[in-house]
């Protein structure tokens, strides 16, 4: 019996938003639900530390593999993975479940997922926490431009919107490509961005081209079953759906358009890591002038996989909260 057996719950199957999703739930099925929702590229897998710990703690709490990931339906065309599709996924989820309204918990992707939640569907979302991703106001010009200019092109976002190229540069190997995400920070303080040859910031195809796994100082994240899930998952069912998240930056921007710029009667909790290059903690020091209802924690010594770098600290953080704000 692999990891995902012996460390997630039976998976569920749901029809929604027109797609199939599967997720994983546990606790008893009362009070406020916790969705949780991952980023890139992870797996519903990636809150294993947290399902047990809210369920064991009497919470509610459901992990979708989202669109495009896992078990679940990986539709085929870019615009199928749009911000609207995305927040309609959490919604449909709770339609299926029954529930009125329950709070988002985000990582990565994930959290640009739930900080949307409240602007899209505010009538479903009794609270945000956000991990490691702050909320971010409107850029003032398209996203992937201001990318562009300021980080090179061959920046992962920047790259990752050329056809093809990126799904088949990841799926090449998915071992070694998760082996190389999957790891604690080097050191502290967070060091500055990784660049390529050509200067590039966070350029990924020519960092994941050089990278030789006995050479990397970081530490290894996961046990080689953690790591075979993720591995086998990507295997099975590719990349073009989670780089098409990021296909639909500029879409995005332009949907935001007509949408809120704060967030208000929704209690908050943002959970910044020390160590996070990618997402740093002075990232989410502007969100107190948008969200009215925030209080703000730091994960030390975290990188950026901080709910499975830093579990017991993440886990304690959530259910003070919960236990504060919604009471069981």
């Amino acid at each position: 019996m692999g990891a995902l057996e012996t460390m997630m719950p039976p998976p569920k199957r749901a029809r929604v938003n027109g797609i199939e999703l599967g997720y994983y739930e546990a606790g008893p099925r009362e009070g406020v639900p916790i969705v949780l929702s991952h980023g890139f590229p992870e797996l519903a897998f990636s809150w294993r530390h947290q399902i047990k710990a809210l369920g064991e703690a009497g919470r509610w709490v459901i992990a979708p593999d989202q669109r495009g990931y896992g078990i679940s339906s990986k539709p085929a065309g870019v615009t199928d993975y749009d911000i609207d599709q995305l927040t309609g996924d959490m919604a449909g989820l709770l339609d299926h479940l029954g529930v009125e309204k329950a709070i988002f918990c985000g990582h990565d992707w994930g959290g640009i997922v739930v900080w949307q939640m409240p602007l899209i569907h505010p009538q479903r979302v009794a609270g945000v926490i956000g991990l490691n991703t702050p909320f971010m106001p409107r850029a003032p010009a398209d996203p992937i431009a201001i990318m562009r200019q300021r980080f090179g092109p061959d920046m992962y976002i920047v790259w990752f919107q050329n056809p093809d190229e990126p799904e088949a540069v990841l799926g090449a190997d998915t071992t070694r490509t998760m082996d190389f995400f999957m790891r604690r920070p080097a050191a502290a303080p967070v060091e500055p961005p990784p660049t390529s040859a050509s200067g590039s910031t966070f350029a990924f195809r020519d960092l994941l081209k050089m990278w030789s796994p006995d050479a990397d100082p970081r530490e290894r994240l996961l046990t080689p079953d953690e790591l075979a899930v993720f591995a086998d998952a990507f295997r099975d069912g590719g990349f073009f759906g989670p780089v098409s998240w990021y296909r639909n930056f500029t879409r995005n921007w332009e949907r935001a358009e007509t949408l809120p710029t704060r967030i208000d009667g929704v209690p908050c909790l943002m959970i910044t890591a020390e160590l996070d290059a990618v997402l740093p903690p002075s990232a989410a020091e502007p969100m107190p002038a948008f969200i009215g209802d925030l209080e703000t924690r730091l994960v030390q010594g975290s990188g950026h996989w901080t709910q499975q770098e830093k579990p017991d600290e993440v886990n304690r953080l959530i259910l003070d909260w919960l236990d504060r704000r919604f009471p069981k």
